[in-house]
């Protein structure tokens, strides 16, 4: 009996590379590949990247850089680098790592088993095009394995806003849609196979505009409607969303379909209205504000999260000042901050910086406010019921631990054996911790 080859995969970044890396590898599955969780006893190593942050390319080749002596001591071990790196490099790559078997972008992993067969001998195999077909089509059906209750699913990818900042249309392309009955069908697969919630992703998610059943395109709102009467399916999340795509159904949709949670993340980068402007983010400070009361007006529980980018070329303190302040007017339960660091390619990356020092100093004013309203926001949680999903046993003998309706982490102590992963349960929060929540079944 032939014994399995071994996959190793590292999934660098966000929600979408954990969809896409769960795909290639079952898309490596059909070629005998299982996976792994070390690199030392794998047959094959696969670095699914991300170009978003600063120095992106640099730490996945000092991670190529790792395995050069895994590679010396087994020659038949194949090394890929997929994802977004993958697609700004290409062959620079292989230029300045030669042990990479492999190098394939976002929209190509599809071809990963043929790529793979082009392989050995000191051959090479190249992949970053853009292609025309859809690849979740022409991925083989996934395996009927249980799955863990919470799970992603792509609906749309790409980007055509064109933010200073960012890399997405150069490394992601255009925005694409898929249609919404390969959606639907991939979403009862999940159901069946254990998946209480599922998140939508996309790039650009709000901007879906996927070809229907009717031949017309639907919107985000109207599939999360569709969405809703799937038999077991009992919470839809999505992420990541744009301000000037929150339209008046997605809106409405948060106060009227039960199952979409009352969490939303969606990215401002900045309170001044002159830095949104040179961020070509194509909103003010007032219009976002004025979505956040619409919503709120929608679904008055609704958790917001958001992303933020500090010392973007030419903002001053009065800019960052501004920032501060919408973050008071929202009051966010989570948020992601960053300095800005250029990205080669991008409008912004030519522009005059802003000193190290001073965007060092402003990031850390910004999360401390940021962290201020997110311990008041949990702290506000105890003494309240909520409904958990749980999804794993906790560190803690008998502890399961779970997700809030607003994505908070729910410790419950001596329960195992009355919970099992995939129970929704309500629960009476009694203490809330740095990063997550402990409670009691109610």
């Amino acid at each position: 009996m032939t014994q399995p080859k071994k996959l190793f995969v590292k999934t660098y970044g966000c929600q979408m590379n954990v969809y896409d890396s769960e795909r290639m590898s079952e898309a490596l599955a059909g070629e005998g590949y299982v996976e792994t969780d070390s690199p030392d006893d794998a047959d094959m190593i696969l670095l699914n990247t991300c170009h978003i942050r600063e120095k992106a390319a640099e730490k996945v080749y000092s991670e190529l850089g790792r395995y050069k002596g895994l590679k010396a001591e087994k020659p038949d071990l194949k090394i890929g680098v997929a994802g977004c790196v993958a697609q700004a490099e290409g062959a620079e790559i292989m230029r300045r790592q030669p042990m990479v078997d492999m190098v394939v972008g976002p929209q190509s992993y599809h071809r990963l088993p043929a790529l793979l067969k082009q392989t050995g001998e000191g051959a090479k195999a190249l992949d970053t095009d853009f292609p025309e077909e859809d690849k979740f089509e022409h991925l083989k059906a996934r395996p009927k394995a249980r799955r863990a209750p919470a799970a992603f699913l792509t609906v749309q990818e790409g980007c055509d806003k064109f933010c200073a900042f960012c890399v997405v249309p150069y490394t992601r392309g255009a925005e694409v849609s898929r249609p919404v009955e390969r959606i639907l069908r991939e979403a009862r697969d999940l159901v069946e196979r254990g998946v209480r919630e599922i998140t939508l992703l996309g790039q650009n998610v709000n901007a879906y505009h996927g070809v229907g059943p009717d031949g017309a395109d639907w919107s985000l709102a109207r599939l999360i409607r569709a969405l809703d009467g799937v038999d077991g399916l009992e919470r839809i999340r999505f992420t990541t969303s744009h301000p000037n795509d929150m339209d008046d159904d997605l809106i409405a949709a948060h106060g009227e379909v039960a199952k979409l949670m009352p969490y939303l993340h969606l990215p401002v980068q900045a309170g001044s209205d002159k830095i949104l402007k040179r961020m070509n983010r194509q909103h003010t400070a007032e219009s976002y504000l004025k979505v956040i009361e619409r919503l709120r007006a929608a679904r008055p529980d609704l958790h917001l999260s958001g992303d933020f980018i500090v010392g973007f070329p030419e903002e001053t303190e009065e800019d960052f000042q501004a920032t501060m302040d919408l973050v008071r007017a929202v009051e966010y339960g989570s948020a992601f901050s960053f300095k800005y660091s250029p990205r080669p390619g991008t409008p912004a990356a030519e522009r005059a910086q802003v000193p190290e020092d001073e965007k060092t100093d402003r990031l850390q004013r910004l999360q401390a406010l940021l962290t201020e309203q997110q311990r008041a926001l949990q702290d506000a949680m105890v003494g309240r019921e909520v409904g958990v999903l749980f999804e794993k046993a906790g560190r803690l003998p008998g502890q399961m631990v779970g997700k809030s309706e607003y994505l908070h982490a729910v410790h419950v102590a001596g329960i195992e054996g009355q919970v099992v992963p995939g129970d929704l349960r309500r629960v009476r929060i009694t203490e809330s911790g740095p990063n997550s929540l402990t409670g009691e079944l109610a």
